[in-house]
């Protein structure tokens, strides 16, 4: 016994086993999406036969109005309800952070973080519920449209914003904002001049994940659209009900390029911003050693 032991923890597993746990997850992650930009190519009609290399599923696709104009809606309705996320977010997330104790304070953040966990068929059916009260009371919204859409996706994109600038101004000092108020500056100043300077990494990763997840959204915008406001992911799923063809996968694949790319820039911003901070520091010190000597 012993010495099976003894072999075994002899043995060099973890040189084998965590590589090999590592390729089998990057596998189940990508193999699917290579495989859907690899028949993006395809020139046959049926996706899962290769006949040979073609594009014309993209000049197809580029032809097609219906991918178009949904593509142009889902960009102005992810733009809008984004940034209408952005300040209803901050707002609700800087009265968390900064405000205390106060009346109501319990109820506002459960109606914040209520979304965040509430299915999106509920959340869709309710503002589509909403939506046509609102319309029988006072006329507005006239039916369904990108406008219903834009209000739908910003009210749950909104709790994700609240939650990501909520943690922001937690950590934040507030000895700077405390200084500019002792110098005389009003708290409207401050909180243009000051506090939304400190915060802007949160807002844009609040204003990219809100862009995100109204570009992706599928169920909500199903409740709140109308004739001529299909969204994206509405097309595609209309498309692929009777089958995937290859220019869906052509669309796809121009996706996945472009969230590669921003990605990419992304990384790069994020290495430019370290460099910088580590150059920073490295004069810093450099001229303080300079003081001491």
């Amino acid at each position: 016994m012993t010495g099976r032991g003894s072999a075994l923890d002899g043995f060099p597993w973890r040189h084998y086993l965590l590589p090999g746990i590592t390729i089998l997850v990057f596998v189940f992650l990508y193999a699917p999406i290579v495989s859907l930009v690899v028949f993006s190519f395809n020139e046959n009609r049926l996706v899962t036969v290769w006949s040979g290399f073609s594009f014309k599923w993209y000049a197809s696709l580029l032809q097609d109005r219906q991918i178009l104009n949904a593509a142009r809606v889902s960009l102005e309705v992810a733009a809008l309800s984004a940034s209408l996320a952005v300040v209803l977010g901050t707002l609700a997330g800087i009265a968390l952070a900064r405000f205390g104790p106060f009346r109501g304070r319990l109820l506002l953040t459960g109606m914040v973080t209520a979304p965040l966990v509430m299915p999106e068929v509920i959340t869709g059916l309710s503002l589509l519920l909403l939506f046509v009260s609102m319309e029988q009371l006072i006329g507005w919204p006239a039916g369904r449209s990108a406008t219903t859409i834009t209000i739908a996706h910003a009210t749950f994109a909104m709790a994700y914003v609240a939650v990501i600038v909520q943690s922001r101004v937690v950590d934040l000092q507030s000895d700077i904002e405390d200084a500019a108020a002792d110098l005389g500056a009003r708290p409207m100043q401050v909180f243009f001049w000051i506090t939304l300077p400190m915060i802007a990494p949160a807002l844009v990763s609040g204003w990219l994940l809100a862009f995100t997840l109204s570009l992706d959204d599928l169920v909500v915008a199903s409740f709140t659209a109308g004739p001529g406001s299909s969204t994206l992911p509405m097309v595609i799923f209309s498309k692929i009900r009777l089958g995937v063809s290859p220019d869906v996968n052509a669309l796809a694949s121009i996706l996945i390029f472009l969230v590669g790319i921003g990605v990419g820039i992304a990384a790069w911003q994020m290495r430019r911003a370290a460099a910088n901070r580590a150059r920073r520091a490295d004069e810093a010190a450099q001229q303080l050693r300079a003081g001491r000597h």
